[in-house]
C-alpha cells in the first residue's frame, strides 16, 4: 500500500482533504498556464518593442536626413548671404565710382561750357544730356569756324618786326601802307597754314616785291599771304589743312632780312592780322567784335552755324 500525504483544510463550512499529488497537479497546471501566458505576453511585448525600435530607427534615419538637408540648406543660405554681401559691396563701390564719375563729368561739362562761353544763366537746359548736346553743337560750330577762318600764328617767330598799318618802308624809303605782319625768323623756319584751304598761288611773284609767295583761299572769302619764302612746299591747286607745313621762311623779294610777311584778306581787302593771330577757342567771340570790316551777322543763316548762333 502506497503512502499518501493528506492535507486537510478546515473552514467554517467544513473540512476538505486533498492528497498531495492532486495539489502538485494543480500547481503544475497553473505553472504551465502562467508560463504559456508569460510566453505569449513576452512575445507580444518583444514584437511590440521590435516594431517600436523599427519605427524609432526609421524616425532616426528620417531625422538624420532632415538634419543633413537642413545643414545643407543652412550652408547654402550662408553661401547665398556671402554672395549677397559681396554683391552689395560691389554695388556700393560701383555707386561710389558712378558718383565720382558723375562729379568728374559734371566738372568737365562745366569746364567745357566755360571754355565755349556757355554760361549757366544763358542756358535754359538743366538736363545734363541737353547741356552736353548744346555744348557739342557749340564746339562743332567753333571748330568749324576755327578751321575755316585764319587764326593762330603761321610761324614760330622770335618777334614781330612790323605790324599792320602805315610805316616807313625800309627799302623804298617812303611812308607806305603795310598790309600785313612781319615775323622775324631765321631762314628755313617752317611756315604753317592758318586754316583749311586751297592753294591759289605758289611760286615766285615777279614785280610784287613778295619774292617766293603762297596764297591760300579759305572759306567765307578769306585769303592768307605768306611772302619772302626761302622755299615753297605746296603746289597751286592743292588742298591744305590747318597746321600743315607749306614752306620755309626766307629773304626773297624786297626784303632787308629773313622774316615772314603774313597777310589776311577778305574779298581782296587787307585786314589787320593781329585779331586773327590772337583768335582761338578761349576768346572765340572776340574776333566778331574786333574785326568790323566783315559782315559776321550773315554767318548765322549758314549751316551748321544756324544751330548755335554767333554771339
Amino acid at each position: 500500500m502506497r503512502r499518501k500525504l493528506i492535507l486537510t483544510l478546515t473552514t467554517v463550512r467544513g473540512s476538505r482533504q486533498y492528497s498531495l499529488h492532486r495539489v502538485l497537479g494543480y500547481l503544475m497546471l497553473m505553472f504551465l498556464l502562467v508560463s504559456a501566458l508569460s510566453f505569449f505576453v513576452s512575445n507580444w511585448l518583444l514584437m511590440k518593442t521590435h516594431d517600436n525600435l523599427t519605427d524609432l530607427e526609421r524616425d532616426h534615419q528620417s531625422l538624420n536626413e532632415q538634419y543633413e538637408m537642413l545643414l545643407g540648406t543652412q550652408q547654402l543660405y550662408i553661401s547665398e548671404l556671402g554672395e549677397l554681401g559681396a554683391t552689395l559691396s560691389s554695388l556700393s563701390e560701383e555707386r561710389e565710382q558712378l558718383a565720382l564719375e558723375n562729379h568728374q563729368f559734371s566738372t568737365a561739362l562745366d569746364d567745357l561750357e566755360s571754355m565755349l562761353g556757355l554760361l549757366a544763366e544763358d542756358s535754359a537746359a538743366d538736363n545734363a544730356e541737353q547741356r552736353l548736346e548744346l555744348a557739342r553743337l557749340a564746339a562743332r560750330q567753333r571748330l568749324f569756324l576755327l578751321h575755316s577762318i585764319p587764326n593762330g600764328v603761321p610761324i614760330q617767330a622770335e618777334q614781330v618786326n612790323d605790324s599792320y598799318g602805315m610805316r616807313f618802308h625800309p627799302v623804298l624809303k617812303t611812308r607806305k601802307m603795310h598790309n600785313g605782319t612781319d615775323f622775324k625768323a631765321d631762314t628755313g623756319t617752317p611756315v604753317y597754314a592758318t586754316a583749311d584751304g586751297v592753294v591759289e598761288y605758289a611760286g615766285y611773284r615777279k614785280g610784287s616785291g613778295f619774292g617766293n609767295l603762297i596764297i591760300l583761299q579759305h572759306n567765307f572769302g578769306f585769303k592768307t599771304y605768306y611772302a619772302h619764302l626761302h622755299k615753297v612746299q605746296v603746289k597751286s591747286g592743292s588742298f591744305v589743312y590747318k597746321g600743315q607745313q607749306i614752306g620755309l621762311s626766307g629773304n626773297t623779294g624786297r626784303s632787308t632780312g629773313a622774316h615772314l610777311h603774313y597777310e589776311v584778306r577778305h574779298l581782296y581787302r587787307p585786314l589787320n592780322p593781329e585779331p586773327f593771330v590772337q583768335w582761338g577757342l578761349d576768346n572765340f567771340d572776340s574776333l566778331f567784335s574786333r574785326v568790323e570790316e566783315v559782315p559776321w551777322e550773315s554767318l548765322n543763316a549758314m549751316y551748321p552755324l544756324n544751330q548755335v548762333g554767333l554771339q
